[in-house]
């Protein structure tokens, strides 16, 4: 059976992952506004919808679970930071994942060992604090943000549209290493040099960077 990736979370199986989304809509009441490690895995898998850039619009500022539209069952809606709402379907996320979501997925991998270098050297210099708050930092509550200068999918999407397009960035099968490589590895070493120039990275509490735009 295929592995199934949901953002950087690994299921040996599509049902597997459908489970774990369906945990989270059918284990809580309609009208829940989703928090924490809830609310990352389905933000992850709205990234992951073909139509996600219409569905995110000017950016998420949350998720919900919403009532059901047709059948017995709820589903999940959008809450958009402008204050409109829509929908969107988890099978559709899992059934036919975008190509940009895939390669998102491993521009981060390919990018890994830089933000933890930076991480590391923010700890080793005695600067472990947010950015944002200024609040002392917990090793196993920290997020390494791009949230001082453009976001990563900016990045990310520009990088691709250098490039000739999503097509034009062939994966290896996720399978071979984990979620996978650049298969030209002239084309990640340009990737890793374009990100470097635009990204300003900081540090924040996984609360704070939840609530910044990813697009």
């Amino acid at each position: 059976m295929a592995v199934t990736w949901i953002g950087r979370r690994r299921y040996t199986t599509k049902t597997a992952a459908g489970d774990a989304v369906r945990k989270i809509l059918h284990g809580n009441p309609i009208g829940t506004e989703l928090a924490g490690e809830e609310f990352d895995l389905v933000r992850d898998l709205l990234d992951m919808h073909h139509e996600a850039e219409e569905k995110i619009g000017v950016g998420v500022a949350g998720i919900r679970i919403a009532p059901p539209q047709k059948g017995k069952y709820p589903g999940f809606e959008v809450v958009r930071t402008d204050g409109s709402t829509i929908d969107f379907s988890y099978k559709t996320c899992l059934t036919t994942p975008s190509l940009r979501s895939q390669v998102h997925n491993v521009m981060q991998v390919e990018i890994e060992e830089k933000k933890t270098a930076y991480f590391e050297s923010r700890l080793a210099a005695g600067t472990f604090t947010s950015d944002l708050s200024s609040m002392p930092l917990d090793t196993s509550d920290t997020a390494v943000s791009h949230f001082r200068g453009p976001a990563f999918a900016q990045i990310a999407d520009g990088f691709a549209a250098a490039e000739g397009g999503w097509e034009a960035i062939e994966l290896t099968p996720s399978t071979d290493y984990g979620l996978g490589l650049f298969v030209d590895r002239d084309q990640a070493d340009r990737w890793r040099a374009y990100w470097e120039k635009r990204a300003v990275l900081g540090l924040l509490t996984q609360a704070e960077n939840r609530s910044r735009p990813r697009a």
